[in-house]
């Protein structure tokens, strides 16, 4: 009986980890996100530095230090994606090897089933014998 509750804890186990992993992708994909938009804006912020019109010459240096500021934030979120990708190959393959045990329980489980299936019909077999063996 305990085997036959591992197949479904693990079953259950499997469901967290892929809960997970979709929480993962979800911060991953919101990562993708804010750093297309930073590179948006990076883009944005080149172009009109590179500008001829006057107004903007006179705030070169605050496009500087938000470009700059930009970079830096881009190259977080660049670090905060391969960090997030490698976690959920790490957590996509735990997910899984619990399931590939899931699935080895559940065979298991099976064939305890069909071997006791089959010692019950042996028993009731030897009783019938032993039975029709005492009447005659």
């Amino acid at each position: 009986m305990a085997d036959m509750d591992r197949s479904k804890k693990l079953k259950r186990l499997v469901s967290v980890q892929r809960h997970m992993e979709k929480m993962i992708e979800n911060e991953l994909s919101i990562i993708v996100r804010q750093r297309e938009e930073v590179n948006t804006a990076m883009e944005l912020t080149a172009n009109v530095m590179t500008s001829l019109d006057p107004i903007h010459r006179g705030l070169s240096r605050h496009y500087l230090g938000r470009f700059s500021r930009l970079a830096t934030e881009e190259k977080q979120l660049t670090a905060a994606r391969r960090s997030q990708e490698a976690r959920l190959a790490k957590e996509r393959s735990k997910g899984d090897r619990l399931d590939e045990r899931r699935k080895e329980a559940l065979e298991l489980e099976q064939r305890a089933r069909e071997d006791d299936a089959v010692i019950n019909l042996l028993e009731m077999m030897i009783t019938l014998k032993d039975t029709s063996f005492q009447q005659g």
